[in-house]
């Protein structure tokens, strides 16, 4: 058996009109968050950012910026068997997107999103499951300075 990575990126899509893109997992029930994905082997942050927004969303060739960011967190017990036996932390990665508008069409991963829904950022940040998610909206949408420098 192939284990996961212990390292994974967050890529908070959203667009001018502060409408942030989230995801609805298939498992567990009612987990929402943003673009997220393990590391593959020998990958580095930016391209896995890269490639989860297209596996995940569809969307490609769109701005991404590092925000510079990473959270440390405890991965749950539902989840550990995908890690190396002793493994029990995972460090993050913060990326996001800022899209001038919503796009026309967002394809979902069907095996890991059930549904996506474009809400305001103050509901993203109820609406999202996971610590690490929320404190990224409330950092770098909530408080957006202004556009930065694509990746």
């Amino acid at each position: 058996m192939q284990f996961r990575r212990p390292e994974s990126v967050l890529v908070l899509v959203y667009t001018d009109a502060d409408e942030v893109l989230l995801l609805k997992r298939t498992r567990p029930k009612a987990f929402w968050q943003s673009v997220t994905g393990s590391l593959e082997a020998h990958e580095v942050p930016a391209d896995a950012a890269r490639r989860e927004l297209a596996e995940e969303t569809g969307l490609q060739g769109v701005p991404l910026v590092d925000c510079k960011q990473s959270n440390l967190f405890v991965i749950s017990e539902a989840w550990r068997d995908r890690y190396a036996p002793g493994v029990t932390h995972n460090k993050e990665y913060v990326f996001s997107c800022r899209l001038a508008e919503k796009p026309a069409s967002v394809q979902l991963a069907a095996d890991e999103h059930s549904e996506f829904q474009w809400v305001s950022v103050s509901r993203a940040i109820q609406m999202v499951s996971s610590w690490t998610n929320r404190q990224a909206l409330e950092q770098f949408v909530a408080a957006a300075p202004g556009k930065q420098k694509p990746v």
